[in-house]
């Protein structure tokens, strides 16, 4: 979708465009406000939620005892003679209590708690899983917004160069193949142009559509900006490392649960009952336990024990895994920075100037068409390494950063 633009702002080495409507009404989405934005609106973070709000609630019923029964019997009724009706019925009434032993019901609380903190982990991973793609979109878009403002360039100094090119082969100081390059130019650069615009347009539909915000300005001056590569945090582990282990908690939970199960429980029943018609009452008192005769709960004790031993493995692989995985993207990072520095520095600057001189002399009539070209194509493919390289790093950063559990937006505005 074109968009309609006013103003023009510059930022570094590239300029960024902005509508004046945007520029009147509103101001720019900055990446924190955008990452807001998705936290608010992300049904990965609404599911995530929901499992920590199950979790909570299971820590509450793990906690709850076991509810009494409460029985009415008659015995001797609906026979012959005395017993054809109810009236010579023996109505006992009883409350029965069981009795969890062996520390059952902290053993179960223990489970409940554990499966709480791998929620809340999932919670967190969901929050710094939505922050990468944002920061990510929103780099893009960063991104596509000046790769556009090279291909406008490009554009603008190829229609001039036809003009030249047209007048110079109309004054006789040129042969008619030069217009001709000249205007072959100018197309491939206004096709490159609507690529550009196009790829905007994209860029910007992905971002709207996490962060629901349809803002067409955005303000990313930290883009042109190559910091130094800070040391990874010793704090607290990765949060594939803090899931695994939390998995681990759960399994050892559910073994200790497990052997605590074996132990039967006791149920206590107490009640009156009241002979037939007579006025005599009674009190009945019994005590129940299961006999463990079919199943003794060895069995699933050796299933609790056997998902402990995995999870235990799963948590090794996933403490190397994380720990390859953050040493690939500290150094990706660090190489994004080396050629981000050089493309965007000295490379860049060689190739400005060496086309402000080429221009200068075609204009003069000093240097041949060819080579004017010849300049203004190293400089935009010297532009446009440096917005890759550019970009390459601040993606390695936002790659970073999530390995690092972090649920922040990595720059502010």
């Amino acid at each position: 979708m074109p968009l309609r633009l006013s103003r023009t702002l510059i930022h570094g080495i590239f300029t960024v465009s902005l509508p004046l409507t945007t520029l009147a009404q509103d101001l720019p989405l900055t990446l924190r406000e955008a990452v807001a934005h998705a936290q608010e609106r992300a049904p990965t973070l609404r599911g995530a939620d929901a499992a920590a709000r199950a979790a909570d609630a299971g820590v509450e019923v793990a906690g709850l005892r076991p509810n009494p029964t409460l029985s009415i019997e008659a015995e001797n009724v609906l026979g012959t003679g005395r017993y054809s009706g109810f009236g010579g019925a023996d109505r006992t009434v009883s409350l029965a209590v069981p009795l969890e032993l062996g520390g059952k019901r902290q053993a179960r609380i223990n489970v409940a708690q554990a499966e709480r903190a791998a929620a809340g982990i999932g919670l967190t991973a969901a929050r710094a899983d939505l922050t990468q793609r944002v920061t990510e979109a929103f780099v893009r878009l960063a991104a596509a917004q000046r790769r556009q403002d090279i291909a406008r360039s490009a554009l603008e100094w190829a229609e001039r160069a036809a003009h030249a090119a047209q007048e110079r082969v109309r004054t006789g100081k040129a042969s008619p193949i030069e217009e001709q390059r000249a205007q072959v130019l100018k197309l491939g650069a206004d096709t490159r142009f609507g690529k550009a615009v196009r790829a905007l347009a994209l860029a910007h539909a992905d971002l709207t559509q996490l962060t629901g915000d349809a803002a067409l300005a955005i303000s990313a001056s930290w883009f042109d900006t190559v910091a130094p590569v800070e040391s990874a945090s010793a704090g607290q582990p990765p949060l594939s490392v803090a899931a695994a282990q939390a998995q681990l908690a759960i399994a050892n939970a559910r073994v200790d649960a497990a052997r605590r199960d074996r132990m039967p429980d006791v149920t206590i029943t107490a009640g009156t009952r009241r002979y037939g018609d007579s006025p005599d009452k009674a009190a009945v008192l019994s005590l129940s336990i299961p006999l463990p005769l079919f199943n003794s709960g060895s069995g699933a004790l050796v299933r609790a024990k056997a998902q402990a031993d995995q999870a235990n493995a799963e948590g090794d692989a996933a403490a190397i895994e994380a720990q390859q995985a953050l040493a690939h993207a500290v150094a990706d990072v660090v190489d994004a920075r080396a050629v981000a520095q050089t493309a965007a520095g000295p490379a860049l600057t060689a190739a400005q100037e060496a086309a402000r001189i080429a221009r200068l002399g075609y204009a003069e009539g000093k240097f041949p068409q060819l080579e004017m070209i010849e300049a203004e194509r190293s400089l935009a493919e010297t532009r446009e390494a440096a917005l890759e390289a550019l970009t390459d790093y601040h993606l390695a950063q936002v790659r970073l950063a999530r390995l690092q559990g972090s649920i922040q937006p990595i720059y502010k505005d």
